[in-house]
């Protein structure tokens, strides 16, 4: 158990030395000091929770990479997960809204943190309709699959099992919950919403697209080295597929964080401490074999997803504590693994 998470506690404790200076450098004190690790390890926590299903869906694409791939994700995939998303991102959509320069953000963000709070959250129209698209398809995905056959609530599964054969009906179903709830919001904010929101659907549809044509490159390689070449690509494809994942996951995470500090580093911090450990979830939940073992938890996990992109449309119009949506994934998946050690047991008894 050790060696998975090992890296994470490292990376830890240097966040936290490091929050411990930026707590100092702020306040002066030393309440203030604990207050500023506190709250790091509190978004640290709410990160993990929030980002579960995340870790269980990555497993189900890691599985089928190989170890060099695998690797990558936990060190390359980190860093722009921590330094892409958690500072980066927020930074970009800074410069863009308030239109200034990529050095301006960051002066800004130091020195203005609560200007820079404001011009984010005013952003969260965007970006909850690009997420919130993105993340629908992931999950509609998985349950309009005409080949699926374990099902978990077949009452459920099994119909949207046979509606599979109706060509994009996942992007027409996407497309209507876009266009309702634009109804429901002022007409220039419903506008970015479902732009965004289209955005977030040729995402999907371009990073399937990259996956599926490398794949046939895979298929039709002959020799050693061109499979060698073949397996790369795929492996590439996986790894883009998870790190546009990761970001749709993030977003709600990092305007939701801004309810504990506005200070950009702070939040980068706790963030970054939590990106960690569910990369280190993943890898772990690949190797020990996890998802074949308990068989309906990779089903629980896109339950949730496709419960966590109804929040990230509906919060436009809606206010749902980040609470509410933690509480929601952590309960399908929790469901779907009692459901998993209940069949298993099941099966023991029939052996």
């Amino acid at each position: 158990m050790f060696k998975y998470y090992k890296g994470s506690l490292l990376f830890t404790a240097l966040c936290m030395a490091l929050a411990a200076w930026l707590g100092w450098d702020i306040t002066g004190t030393l309440g203030g000091t604990l207050g500023i690790l506190w709250i790091v390890a509190v978004l640290g926590v709410l990160e993990v929770s929030l980002s579960f299903d995340n870790a269980v869906v990555n497993a189900t694409v890691l599985r089928d990479m190989d170890a060099v791939w695998r690797r990558r994700f936990l060190t390359w995939g980190i860093l722009i997960a921590v330094f892409g998303m958690r500072i980066v991102f927020p930074l970009a959509i800074v410069a863009i809204a308030a239109q200034m320069g990529p050095i301006d953000a960051v002066v800004l963000a130091a020195t203005d943190p609560v200007r820079y709070e404001h011009i984010i959250t005013a952003a969260h129209v965007g970006i909850s309709g690009f997420g919130g698209a993105f993340l629908a398809m992931v999950g509609l995905s998985f349950f309009l699959d005409e080949e699926k056959e374990l099902h978990w609530i077949g009452l459920i599964e099994r119909p949207f099992s046979e509606l599979s054969r109706i060509s994009g009906l996942a992007i027409g179903l996407v497309l209507l919950a876009l266009y309702g709830i634009s109804r429901l919001i002022d007409p220039a904010e419903a506008m970015t919403f479902i732009t965004s929101g289209i955005f977030g659907l040729v995402t999907y549809i371009a990073v399937q697209s990259v996956g599926a044509l490398l794949e046939q490159e895979e298929h039709v390689s002959h020799s050693g080295q061109d499979a060698a070449v073949a397996v790369a690509k795929s492996g590439l494809a996986g790894f883009l597929y998870l790190e546009v994942l990761d970001a749709s996951f993030s977003f709600d995470g990092v305007i939701g964080a801004f309810a504990l500090s506005n200070n950009l580093f702070i939040i980068a911090l706790g963030l970054g401490i939590g990106a960690m450990f569910v990369r280190s979830m993943t890898v772990m939940l690949v190797d020990k074999g996890t998802l074949a073992e308990y068989r309906y938890l990779e089903h629980g996990a896109f339950y949730a997803i496709v419960a966590l992109a109804a929040i990230m449309l509906l919060s436009v119009r809606f206010e749902i504590p980040e609470t509410i949506t933690g509480l929601i994934g952590a309960a399908l998946i929790g469901l779907a693994f009692y459901d998993s050690l209940r069949s298993n047991r099941k099966d023991a008894k029939l052996v």
